[in-house]
């Protein structure tokens, strides 16, 4: 089994509380800081989002456990990786693992390095275009790059979105939605250094009409390698390069955007040849607005991913090309409807990997899959106050046929700064190729196979929430959730009772819990934002399990998280963030909890040059966040930057 981990693990890769201070861009100039009291409580309870019901909408009004990071939020933190800025939602368990890789999950089922199962029901977007990897239903964090100036905000969403976004949306969506280029023009370059590494990034904004605007970029860093427990180098620092570009066409009552992201990067492995990470998309939306208010939107995007060895010896391409038309209208004023279809083409090809004595590899090793779909929603008003939401998403794949995916939602509003809400909604993971088609050879004997029958994981979702601005100040979420899942993924025997082990579905239980987050204006010149989330675990084998392992082979997630987070304007062009984080011990493997703090002070010398310095995992030389190994241990880290604009 451990075997089979070190070649899955080198294959795999392993809102209210919105706190920050607007920076914003005006022309061509410079991007400056402006004053915490130019963004009111309201103005936050407001922030327009569109991942829970794919219509706009302020938060104040989604029926979700939905937490927004704000561009402000993210620029200021100083994170320079997705992963360390997701760091900002208290509704997400993030654990790092090595300088370039992380574990990423809302609402448990982490996976668990040991029985080689890895997060795999969490769908994350960049601009409406799907980055979870179908081979395993995973995420490669490290091939997820956006330049942090050039996020609007990132939509993150606890529970199941599968009745909009299909399967895999089963614990949670995140959706990271970039600005458009008509709001950074002018340029920008940044240089950091610090001990961990450095990076320099350049990005120019032009204008070409009053409707046609564009934006380039480039980017590229080094960072260094982590320690292992005993103290060495785990010789797995990382680098990489990556350009891009978006064009923004604006004509009375269209929309139209043409994007694209390239990347080559390298990734060192003790004992290994290094890890080669290519690839790049283009991606293409228009949107046209109707007179009656009704809108039909088209997205169509090509994907490329490659990871190999550089010697050749293991990896896969992957390419995927999809197409998706959406259609919002009103029917009367009192439904809103939103209805689409979508076509999506996997293919890839794998090459075994091999190592002293073992060899992993997919039968058959390349394939083309294909994910057919069908959703509607209709929002059904039933009074001034209080309304319904029925959906549903059909999809068909090439592993489990046809799926249907339904949710319904309510939501009451007292006045006009509460709301109350519920959910009850169905969600699925289907199979992948690493599920299905792997195959792991020690001494040249089969010790682990795939499992062609095997099944979706299946999940219930029972959810009621709060959200309120309880005064001018004070903006307050509460969400309570109850997880059923079944057909859950376990290591059994085969059927003839020995070797080959094999996948099943032999696990089932739930996960219950409760999640809280608000923000708090102390002052003017001085936000503060909490979150805490407790959760429990109570999974069981089924009947005929041979309960290899036991049951935290799902998930190895800790039973409680705490936040808190402050953003100052300390005058003459100071800001100083603090993240103050808890997250308890991990059960089993155990690793130990932790308290941890980040930290950035930032100086605007002028209106176009700012410096900062910014320090992450202050308390400690350097700690443990996921089960060991192969995890690496997060060494505390400091980085120097210059940014200048023009």
């Amino acid at each position: 089994m451990c075997r089979l981990l070190s070649r899955q693990a080198a294959l795999a890769g392993g809102a209210l509380g919105i706190a920050g201070t607007a920076i914003i861009a005006g022309g061509a100039s410079a991007q400056t800081v402006e004053s915490l009291q130019q963004l009111s409580i309201e103005d936050l309870s407001n922030l327009e989002i569109t991942s829970v019901s794919k219509w706009p909408q302020s938060v104040a009004r989604a029926p979700a456990a939905i937490y927004v990071i704000s561009h402000d939020e993210i620029v200021r933190s100083g994170a320079r990786t997705i992963p360390e800025m997701l760091r900002l939602a208290p509704n997400l368990f993030v654990a790092q693992t090595s300088p370039s890789n992380y574990v990423i999950t809302p609402r448990g089922l982490n996976g668990n390095n040991a029985a080689q199962n890895f997060p795999n029901k969490l769908l994350v977007l960049i601009d409406g275009r799907s980055v979870y990897n179908p081979l395993f239903s995973g995420m490669y964090w490290d091939m997820q790059d956006v330049m942090p100036e050039d996020i609007d905000r990132i939509e993150v969403i606890s529970g199941p979105g599968a009745s909009l976004w299909g399967a895999n949306a089963v614990n949670g969506v995140i959706n990271i939605v970039t600005r458009e280029s008509s709001l950074t023009q002018g340029g920008v370059v940044e240089l950091a250094a610090g001990n961990q590494g450095r990076s320099v990034s350049a990005r120019y904004g032009g204008r070409l009409s009053d409707t046609l605007t564009y934006r380039v970029y480039a980017k590229a860093f080094r960072w260094r390698a982590f320690e292992n427990q005993d103290g060495n180098s785990s010789g797995d620092g990382w680098e990489k390069p990556q350009g891009g570009f978006r064009v923004d066409w604006r004509p009375e009552g269209d929309q139209v955007t043409l994007q694209g992201d390239f990347y080559d990067g390298a990734e060192d492995r003790p004992g290994l040849p290094d890890l080669q990470i290519t690839g790049g998309n283009i991606q293409a939306h228009w949107q046209h607005d109707f007179k009656d208010g009704s809108t039909l939107q088209l997205l169509a995007y090509y994907d490329r991913v490659q990871r190999h060895s550089n010697d050749g010896n293991g990896g896969f391409t992957l390419d995927t090309y999809n197409l998706e038309m959406q259609h919002n209208f009103s029917i009367g004023g009192w439904n809103e409807i939103v209805w689409g279809v979508g076509e999506r083409i996997s293919a890839y090809t794998i090459r075994p990997e091999a190592g002293p004595g073992t060899e992993l590899l997919f039968d058959p090793a390349s394939r083309h899959l294909h994910l057919t779909n069908v959703f509607l929603q209709d929002r059904v008003s039933l009074g001034d106050r209080f309304d319904v939401t029925l959906g549903i998403k059909l999809e068909f794949d090439s592993y489990s046929g046809l799926t249907p995916m339904p949710s319904i939602r309510a939501r009451w509003r007292p006045n006009a700064s509460t709301m109350f809400w519920a959910a009850v909604s169905r969600a699925v993971r289907s199979p992948t190729p690493f599920d299905t088609n792997v195959i792991e050879k020690l001494g040249g004997v089969v010790f682990v196979k795939g499992n062609p029958d095997f099944r979706t994981e299946k999940l219930t979702s029972y959810e009621l929430g709060y959200r309120g601005q309880l005064s001018s100040r004070l903006l307050l979420s509460v969400s309570g959730f109850y997880s059923d899942y079944d057909d859950l993924r376990t290591i059994e025997l085969s059927p003839a009772g020995g070797l080959p082990l094999q996948w099943g579905n032999m696990m089932e239980g739930h996960i219950y819990g409760v999640e809280i987050w608000g923000t708090y204006q102390a002052a003017d010149w001085w936000r503060l934002s909490a979150g805490l989330t407790l959760q429990k675990v109570d999974l069981a084998f089924k009947p005929g399990s041979v309960e290899i392992l036991d049951t935290t082979q799902a998930g190895d997630d800790p039973p409680r998280q705490a936040s808190l987070r402050s953003s100052m304007n300390l005058g003459d062009g100071l800001s100083f963030d603090a993240d103050l984080r808890y997250v308890a011990r991990l059960p089993n493997p155990r690793v130990p909890g932790y308290v941890e703090l980040n930290a950035r002070l930032a100086w605007d010398v002028t209106d176009r040059l700012q410096l900062s310095v910014s320090g992450q995992n202050l308390l400690h030389a350097r700690h443990q966040e996921y089960t060991a190994p192969p995890s690496d241990q997060v060494e505390r880290s400091f980085l120097i930057a210059t940014r200048w604009t023009f």
